[in-house]
Order: structure tokens, then C-alpha cells, then sequence
């Protein structure tokens, strides 16, 4: 069974940072892309970035340069990395399994933005 733990959200200022990680157990997570997804309070889910096996990432405008997704294949998690926060930002932040994914995969872990 593929399970997906997020956590590492919480309350952060505007322009401040913030690193989210994703425990991934279930599967073989060194062979899987994986994603960041968020959703925004009253809105649809937004793919956010993501990695594959060999380590090639992709953003989303939104975040390109103030995002960083990585992931440690020997711990099995997915990370985010999180600088130059803005109002904006803030949402549940869900990872999931697949490249360019926009579904949920685990619980989600909230980050506002708020001065």
C-alpha cells in the first residue's frame, strides 16, 4: 500500500523559508517520480514541481526560483524546499507519486503566509 506522510508546514512571515518533507513507504520510491501539489483555501489543486528517478526537476511559473524540490532515495523522502514566501503561497501541500501529478497523496501538511 503506497502511503505518503507530509509534514514541516506551519506559520511563516512574508519572504521567509520553509522546508516540507514527504515520508514515502509502499513502493519502490528510488524508481518513481514523485510531486508537490498545494491547494489554496476555496480553490482547485496546483501542481507545484516535480523530480524523477534521476534527479530532473520541473516547476511551476509560480514558484520557479523561489521553490526547490529534491528527494533522498537512501530515506525514502521527498523534499521542498521553500524560500521568498508570499501571501499567496499559502495552502495545503500535498506530495504525490508520478510527474506533472495533481492528486493528493497523503494528508497534506498547511502553510500560511502571514504577516
Amino acid at each position: 500500500e503506497v502511503q505518503l506522510v507530509e509534514s514541516g508546514g506551519g506559520l511563516v512571515q512574508p519572504g521567509g523559508s520553509l522546508r516540507l518533507s514527504c515520508a514515502a513507504s509502499g513502493f519502490t520510491f528510488d524508481s518513481r517520480a514523485m510531486s508537490w501539489v498545494r491547494q489554496a483555501p476555496g480553490k482547485g489543486l496546483e501542481w507545484v514541481s516535480s523530480i524523477n528517478a534521476g534527479g530532473t526537476t520541473s516547476y511551476a511559473a509560480s514558484v520557479k526560483g523561489r521553490f526547490t524540490i529534491s528527494r533522498d532515495n537512501a530515506k525514502n523522502t521527498l523534499y521542498r524546499q521553500m524560500h521568498s514566501l508570499k501571501p499567496e503561497d499559502t495552502a495545503v501541500y500535498y506530495c504525490s507519486t508520478g510527474w506533472g501529478s495533481r492528486a493528493k497523496g497523503g494528508q497534506g501538511t498547511q502553510v500560511t503566509v502571514s504577516s
